[in-house]
């Protein structure tokens, strides 16, 4: 199971990494990019309402096998259109796929969980997030030998197509944890799922924030090289590998919410390092701070909504990871309209203080 959740990963590292080479391609704005990139938290709301259904009805095996190629292909679609709108329903397509698959794989790390007694949540985590650096750092890489978007991104199709082919055909989905029926078409949050959330939404928003920003954040506010622009990501990502393969034993040992409480303070100071940084290599170094800060938020809230019980974990899962992409549906453009009117250091900033509300909501995590 860590290989194909590790998977997962592949395409939106090397998506997001060329970007701001698509970006600079269609001449747009931080403004304008901002607003285009919500295309992608749209695509995943649009596709909550089936995602639940879907994995009840065909299992995680099929959903994983069918929208792991489809954001390949996704992606590779992005590098076509120059007009804004074209690009932007590229970005939903990429979205809707990304969050389905996404939604399946911790449906399935959870029920392997359940049914084992095993807590492998963060290390699926950390897994995904090894395989992410490493697929951003050979894109990075890609990136800063001048290799066209556009034949790195299709050629990525064949090869990711065949490898998710090989991994996800011969697994065995683990059966589903037992819980109340549910037959809701609307995954409704509870009081309980927006708390979870509200911890969690710091976090998650400086890593979708980073995907996009840390290169431009480099890009536009030291004269590096490429390739130096390029590191800030894979910064933050290794950080966060490296703290998710030893978190589940930390949980275990401290609980949750002492684990939760901790890791905001430090994804705090990791942003505070970046938004005040006075070179490109300071900046690196905040970025890979806040990566182990970060790297727990959306775990933990994925692993204490599955647990919940009033409901199927898949209607729990689908309920939080909906919530996050609504409020995220609207950060691409603030991020994009405050990057545009102060800059991307002040984009970052903007950050603290859910980052601070996530250290006061961590005491719900369980």
């Amino acid at each position: 199971m860590l290989a194909i959740f590790a998977l997962q990963g592949i395409p939106m590292a090397m998506f997001f990494m060329r970007i701001p080479d698509l970006q600079l391609r269609a001449g747009l704005s931080d403004a304008q990019l901002g607003l285009i990139l919500m295309g992608g938290p749209i695509g995943g709301i649009t596709t909550f309402a089936l995602a639940s259904r879907l994995i009840e009805r065909f299992g995680t095996r099929w959903v994983i096998l069918t929208t792991y190629p489809a954001m390949a292909l996704a992606a590779g679609l992005a590098t076509i259109p120059t007009q804004p709108l074209l690009l932007f329903a590229a970005i939903w397509l990429f979205g809707a796929f990304n969050s389905v698959s996404a939604i399946a794989i911790n449906v399935e790390a959870d029920r392997i969980e359940g049914s084992s007694g095993l807590r492998i949540m963060n290390s699926c985590h950390g897994t995904w997030s090894i395989v992410y650096f490493l697929a951003s750092l050979l894109a990075g890489l890609i990136r800063g030998a001048a290799i066209d978007p556009a034949l790195h991104l299709w050629l990525m199709l064949p090869l990711f197509g065949a490898i998710s082919l090989l991994l996800v055909w011969p697994m065995h989905g683990a059966p589903a944890r037992p819980s109340m029926a549910s037959s809701r078409k609307f995954v409704r949050p509870t009081l309980t799922i927006l708390a979870l959330v509200a911890f969690a939404l710091g976090a998650e928003m400086l890593e979708g924030a980073s995907r996009v920003w840390a290169t431009i954040f480099i890009r536009d506010t030291y004269d590096v090289p490429a390739l130096i622009e390029s590191m800030a990501l894979p910064a933050l990502i290794l950080s966060m590998a490296a703290a998710r393969l030893v978190t589940d034993r930390i949980v275990d040992r401290y609980g949750p919410a002492r684990v939760g409480l901790v890791a905001s303070a430090i994804a705090f100071v990791g942003v505070a390092v970046i938004a005040f940084s006075g070179n490109a290599y300071i900046a690196i170094a905040g970025f890979a701070i806040a990566g182990l800060g970060a790297s727990v938020g959306y775990p933990l809230m994925i692993s204490a909504a599955a647990r919940i019980g009033d409901r199927p974990a898949s209607e729990n899962v689908a309920s939080a990871t909906m919530v996050v992409q609504l409020v995220m549906l609207l950060s691409p453009a603030l991020i994009g309209t405050i990057a545009d009117g102060f800059g991307v250091r002040v984009a970052f900033g903007a950050l603290l203080p859910l980052l601070a509300l996530g250290m006061v909501m961590s005491r719900k995590l369980r």
